[in-house]
């Protein structure tokens, strides 16, 4: 009797260790994000390497100022939430009649926008933000496609 109750105690434990180690895998943000351009007419500037690890990390910069999901005006994702890919909301192409930005206007409206409240707050350094405003600083070289 103690045998199976032990056994079945391993098989749980063991189901747990599992379980969370899939969890903690799945919560962790890789360093870099490659943001791609997709979706657009054409293509007008290479991808995005987007250090996460460095703005996360390093500059200290809460989740939810690149992420959300908005309810009634407000942003109610939280960290731990998914992720979802910004052109589920925010199109490549302009939508007549839609409130939401394209995708293009999203991306630099949230990180050119934070690169200026930056500078702004002493944290960057006008030659630093002035070299953050340079297209290919963040977009790589397009392909030949």
């Amino acid at each position: 009797m103690i045998k199976k109750h032990m056994s079945l105690f391993a098989i749980a434990f063991c189901a747990i260790i599992f379980i969370g180690t899939g969890i903690l895998i799945a919560a962790t943000p890789p360093d870099n994000v490659l943001i791609k351009n997709e979706g657009y007419k054409k293509i007008k500037k290479g991808p995005v390497n987007f250090s996460h690890k460095k703005h996360a990390d390093e500059l200290g910069i809460n989740c939810t100022e690149c992420h959300h999901k908005y309810v009634n005006g407000k942003n109610v994702w939280k960290k731990g939430d998914a992720v979802e890919k910004c052109a589920k909301c925010h199109n490549p192409i302009k939508k007549k009649g839609s409130k939401e930005l394209d995708l293009m206007h999203a991306y630099h409206k949230n990180c050119m926008g934070c690169h200026k409240q930056m500078h702004k707050a002493g944290k960057i350094s006008k030659k630093d933000y002035k070299h953050l405003r340079k297209c290919n600083t963040c977009h790589g070289k397009k392909s030949k496609k």
